[in-house]
């Protein structure tokens, strides 16, 4: 594809896959593509090459050569951003494009979700974290990682079930439809379950969620517990952006549609749906110069779109 002028590649890499977009000047998408989870918990290497694998198959997909990355401006979303060391050592990284500005990916998925306004976002997904911009601040509610934080997330979700299966397995707990599956899953044995854990990530826990919700909404009884205590979580964070003033909301992520009906009413009333995502976030921040770098609020405040204190 023969294209003049700037190019914009947006990337959302989050802990379970990374997603990447490539736009032209005028807001045109010339390809997207993916590849497996980017984030600095498995290593800062391992995530760059997440994100190069991702952004390689946009460009195969617009039809642009490697070449062409020398004048493509990129914003990176990136799970783990404020892990000690992190933002240092993707600074030292050799890259191909005409410039790179790094976020975190809940700040992505916040300025994508309102287009760069001020408003917040629960993110409820194998993770989660509630993430506002109010007047350029960043606020910024759990999402400390998984298993110490990340109430409500489907790691949660999946860890909790597991749990109360072994509770069942030795008849400390009452067994249900839902806890028999989850211990089909390991055979029977709770030794499986033991070694299984040992080795076990966040998406891995997270893989059990779609089960556990599925029997919640059969009537499984402990489904519905495990499933009302991850509401009552996310609902939590979305009560701390009303408590600071924050109106406008939404509710992201790939649990964000099952776990919606499960939240109150007035909460429920108060969501609206995502202008865009994680990388319509993260291409704002490419075309507008934000995120890490010299005089990025100054170059935010004349654009609009206000910048978190990273």
């Amino acid at each position: 594809m023969m294209t003049r002028g700037a190019l914009y590649l947006g990337i959302d890499g989050g802990g379970s896959r990374c997603r990447a977009r490539i736009e032209d000047e005028d807001g045109a998408v010339l390809g997207e593509g993916g590849s497996g989870p980017a984030t600095t918990r498995l290593g800062i290497d391992n995530a760059w090459r997440s994100i190069m694998r991702a952004s390689e198959a946009a460009a195969e997909q617009a039809g642009l050569p490697r070449e062409d990355f020398a004048r493509m401006h990129a914003g990176i979303g990136l799970a783990g951003l404020g892990r000690r060391g992190a933002e240092a050592a993707l600074k030292e990284i050799v890259h191909p494009f005409a410039s790179v500005r790094f976020i975190s990916d809940g700040v992505a998925a916040c300025l994508g979700a309102h287009s760069g306004a001020d408003g917040a976002i629960v993110v409820a997904g194998t993770g989660s974290i509630g993430v506002g911009l109010m007047g350029g601040r960043e606020l910024r509610f759990g999402g400390y990682g998984f298993p110490i934080s990340d109430e409500g997330s489907g790691a949660d979700i999946g860890l909790q079930a597991i749990r109360l299966a072994l509770l069942a397995a030795d008849a400390r707990g009452e067994l249900s439809p839902l806890l028999a599956e989850v211990l089909g899953a390991f055979d029977h044995d709770p030794s499986q379950a033991v070694a299984w854990s040992e080795q076990a990530t966040a998406t891995d826990y997270a893989t059990f969620a779609p089960m556990v919700l599925r029997h919640a909404g059969q009537g499984d009884p402990i489904g519905r517990r495990i499933v009302e205590r991850a509401a009552d979580a996310i609902g939590d964070l979305l009560d701390m952006f009303l408590r600071k003033g924050i109106e406008r909301l939404s509710l992201v992520g790939g649990l964000s549609e099952p776990i919606a009906p499960w939240l109150t009413p007035d909460l429920r009333d108060r969501l609206k749906p995502p202008d865009g995502d994680g990388v319509s976030g993260a291409l704002l921040v490419a075309r507008r110069g934000l995120g890490e770098g010299e005089n990025a609020p100054e170059r935010a405040a004349a654009s609009g779109c206000p910048v978190p204190n990273l």
